[in-house]
C-alpha cells in the first residue's frame, strides 16, 4: 500500500492545511488580543474614581494599548490580509503557480 499513497505530498497538504487553517486565524486572534485592553482591575485611588466604577453604572474606561502593541497588531493584520489576498489572486489565476 505504500505505492498508493504519496507520503511527501500528503505531508505537504497537512502542513499547508495547518498553516492556513489554524495559523491565519490564530494570527488574527493574536492581533485582536494585542488591541484589547488590559484585564487588570482598576485601582481605587480617589472617591471620584469610585463614582465612575462599572458597578455604579458609570463609564468604563479602557486604556489605549502601548505603541508596541499597536505596531504588532498592525503587523498581524497585515499578514492576514496579505495571505487572504494571495489566496484570492492564486484562485483567480486558475489555481496554477
Amino acid at each position: 500500500m505504500n505505492g498508493i499513497v504519496e507520503w511527501g505530498a500528503l505531508g505537504q497538504v497537512v502542513v499547508a492545511g495547518l498553516l492556513v487553517g489554524a495559523g491565519i486565524p490564530a494570527l488574527f486572534a493574536l492581533g485582536l488580543r494585542l488591541l484589547a485592553g488590559t484585564t487588570a482591575a482598576p485601582r481605587r485611588a480617589t472617591a471620584a474614581a469610585d463614582r465612575t466604577s462599572p458597578e455604579r453604572g458609570g463609564p468604563v474606561v479602557i486604556p489605549r494599548p502601548p505603541v508596541w502593541r499597536l505596531v504588532a497588531a498592525v503587523l498581524c493584520f497585515g499578514t492576514v490580509v496579505g495571505a487572504v489576498a494571495t489566496g484570492i489572486v492564486f484562485l483567480a489565476a486558475g489555481g496554477h503557480s
